[in-house]
């Protein structure tokens, strides 16, 4: 199965005249907690003191507000990429992809999530996952690119152990 994109849509306004007579909630402060000091994956390093500020995911993540989507992942071809079946991917519109980008496409009509590859015959829609195809764009089949993926967010659950 090749991984495809499901567009997450607004959800309705639920309130009605009471909504508005409500008190409004406190306002908490924008972003997240972040340690100023990175936390080393390999050899622990002696605590310091850590003084907390904030950060902001749609700074991190988004670069062009406008032009970025948010898409969840249905579908394994793009394991190889780290891109998993529910991950959320954030797309920008605006980015003109590169030679080896990871794009959401549309081919005939279809949305896709793929490699992009210039090759000398055209372009190759690279699967991430030796179980998946790839797609090779010839004179016959329509190709838009409707956006880069500048990240993959997933969820870490439990790992597999590594065999050493």
């Amino acid at each position: 199965m090749n991984s495809t994109v499901r567009m997450e849509g607004c959800r309705p306004f639920q309130g009605g005249p009471s909504f508005f007579s409500q008190p409004l909630p406190a306002i908490p402060l924008p972003g997240f907690p972040l340690l100023t000091k990175a936390i080393p994956a390999g050899f622990p390093s002696p605590a310091d003191d850590y003084a907390e500020e904030r950060i902001d995911l749609n700074n991190h993540l988004i670069e062009h507000k406008e032009a970025t989507f948010f898409v969840k992942v249905e579908g394994s071809s793009m394991t190889g990429f780290g891109i998993h079946d529910g991950d959320l991917l954030v797309v920008d519109r605006s980015v003109q992809p590169e030679d080896r980008s990871v794009v959401v496409a549309v081919v005939d009509g279809e949305f896709t999530i793929k490699q992009l590859c210039r090759i000398p015959d055209g372009i190759l829609l690279r699967a991430g996952s030796q179980a998946h195809s790839d797609i090779l764009i010839n004179g016959d089949q329509t190709l838009a690119v409707w956006g880069v993926v500048r990240w993959s967010i997933h969820k870490v659950d439990s790992c597999l152990a590594l065999s050493r």
